[in-house]
Order: C-alpha cells, then sequence, then structure tokens
C-alpha cells in the first residue's frame, strides 16, 4: 500500500560568514550548506498494517510524512501510495489517504466544526448519504456531538484532534499518516485516540503509518516499527524485536509512608531500588505485567503515591549506540 525506495531530502541553507556585518553577508552569500533531512531510506507498508515511525527530534519523520503525503517532493527515490505517486498523481494520492499532523489543523479556524466538515465534504465530493454514514460512525465513536457547533479555536487540544481525526476519514480514505497525534493531550484523551486508531485500523482495514514520541502509543497500537535518527533507517522490526535487542524497561516509582522492606528478588523486576521512602522497579512488560506489580506495592509498606515512566524515545536511541 505504501512503497517508498531509497528516498532522500535535502535542504540547503547558506554558510555563515564571519566579521563585520556579517549577517547581511550571509544573505548574499552563494556559499551553501546541504542538510539531509532524510538520507536514503526504504521501506514498504502493506494493507491494513499499523506501523510507528519513531525516532528524535528532528530526525526526519515529518519530512517523510509530508513527501508520502505530497507535501514535498523528494530530493532522490520513488514513492507510491496505493500504486500512485504523490509527487505526479497528487490528486489521486490525496483521494486515498487521510494526513493528521498533531501540531497544526486542517479546520477552519474561526467556523463551527460542523461547518469545516460540510467544506471537507464539498472538496472531496462526498454524496450525501456516505457523508451521514461517516457522521453517525464518527460521532458514536469520538463524540463529536459535544462540540459540533462549536468554533474550532475554541475547542480544547483534545477535542481539536478528534476533530482532525474525524475530518481526516471523512472521505473514508484507505490510509492514514499521523504525525503525533496524541501530542499534549491528557490521559482519558490519549487512551480515547488511541481505542478510536485500533477501531479504524482493525474494522476500516486502514493502513496507518504513526509518528510518535510516546512509547505508550507504540505499544498499545503498532504490530511494527520503523526507527530513524538522522534521517538515516535505524531499525524496522516488531515490537518485541525491539525489545530483545535494546531491553527496554519500564519504571513504576512508589512513595511509602515510611522506608519499604522490598524482598531481593521480585519475578519480571530487572532491577530495584530504594532511597529513602521511594521505591524504584524497573521491570520489562514482555515479563510481567504492571497491574501485577502494583498489586505487589501494598505487601512492602504503605504507599503515599504511585507514578508510572516509560522509556521515551531519546532513550531507545542512545540504547542502540
Amino acid at each position: 500500500m505504501i512503497e517508498a525506495v531509497h528516498i532522500g531530502k535535502s535542504f540547503f541553507q547558506a554558510e555563515p560568514t564571519k566579521g563585520k556585518f556579517s549577517s547581511i553577508r550571509t544573505l548574499f552569500s552563494r556559499q551553501q550548506k546541504e542538510i539531509k533531512a532524510v538520507d536514503d531510506i526504504s521501506f514498504s507498508i502493506r494493507e491494513g498494517d499499523f506501523v510507528g515511525y519513531i525516532g528524535p527530534n528532528g530526525a526526519g519523520k515529518s519530512t517523510t510524512i509530508k513527501m508520502l503525503s505530497g507535501i514535498l517532493h523528494p530530493t532522490c527515490g520513488d514513492i507510491r501510495v496505493g500504486g500512485y505517486s504523490p509527487q505526479t498523481e497528487r490528486k489521486k494520492v490525496a483521494a486515498n489517504i487521510g494526513v493528521v499532523f498533531g501540531q497544526r489543523t486542517q479546520l477552519w479556524w474561526d467556523l463551527p466544526v460542523r461547518d469545516s466538515f460540510e467544506i471537507l465534504q464539498a472538496m472531496y465530493k462526498i454524496d450525501a448519504p456516505s457523508y451521514r454514514k461517516a457522521m453517525d460512525r464518527y460521532n458514536e465513536l469520538l463524540d463529536l456531538h459535544e462540540f459540533l457547533d462549536t468554533p474550532v479555536r475554541k475547542l480544547s487540544l483534545g477535542q481539536r484532534m478528534r476533530a482532525d481525526l474525524a475530518a481526516a476519514l471523512l472521505h473514508d480514505p484507505p490510509v492514514l499518516f499521523l504525525d503525533e497525534p496524541t501530542i499534549g493531550l491528557d490521559v482519558v484523551a490519549k487512551t480515547r485516540i488511541r481505542s478510536f486508531l485500533r477501531e479504524v485500523n482493525q474494522t476500516g482495514k486502514k493502513t496507518i503509518l504513526l509518528t510518535t514520541h510516546d512509547m505508550d502509543d507504540i505499544e498499545q497500537l503498532c504490530s511494527r516499527i520503523i526507527l530513524i535518527n538522522h534521517g538515516k533507517k535505524m531499525l524496522d522490526t516488531t515490537l518485541d524485536g525491539l525489545r530483545n535487542q535494546i531491553g527496554l524497561t519500564s519504571m513504576i516509582v512508589a512513595e511509602y509512608r515510611s522506608e519499604p522492606v522490598v524482598p531481593a528478588v521480585i519475578e519480571g523486576v530487572v532491577r530495584a531500588e530504594v532511597a529513602g521512602n521511594e521505591l524504584f522497579l524497573y521491570f520489562d512488560k514482555a515479563k510481567t505485567s504492571s497491574p501485577k506489580l502494583l498489586a505487589e506495592l501494598g505487601k512492602w509498606g504503605e504507599p503515599v503515591d504511585i507514578r508510572m515512566k516509560e522509556p521515551d524515545i531519546e532513550e531507545v536511541i542512545k540504547r542502540l549506540y
């Protein structure tokens, strides 16, 4: 469904000059520096797959999404989405994809959400029965009725993201590109978004490419992971393959009323550390579950606060080196 063959994207910026009036002279300088945002990346994604595309800030994730959706043209390489080229057959690709950028919206800022949807209906030439069917479905899955008549600028971040997801899927595209759709959302909003994406992938058979910095997104949604850094592909594997290669550990931090008495060996726990009244448990989710460990915490003392921390993308990158 998605095919990228040796794609690359370079940007050029003027080389800074030194001395007096350096900023002004740099504007007229002909010396340029090449920056490779994406450097010789290839991958193939089958119909119905849910793939996580991860990496640190500046790795080239958003640039790749923009090339796949036709917003940017690759400097080199070839791209096919649903059999079409985003560069030479952009209208056909646009009809077959939905795109959501977590930090910007495709909705009209001052219009009610309902008006934005109706504009998109006209743009994509969606017939009335299909539009009503789509709206009924997304109303049910995303509770859109709460804010359909609210101007987009007055929506909370979670509401806007739900509206953007529905907007991207109104024309029923087989492919969905998501660029950090859960960024800045609270736990409740993230849970609702993940549940919706799981539904459209499994029931609607949508092919989804997701960029994210949240490892919970990866764990709960993705069957495959492509990891990039400095524009280069570092890894293409399953979540289990990533764990086996890097040894990802999650962490539970429990604060007790007094210093806890912790057994020397805890099943599934890689490391346990006690610092005063705090207990730090590092564990592998492949060997034990967080609910199981949470049930054990009360046996070692009286907990007054419990929090969890998932490994972040930067930690994943560090482990690869």
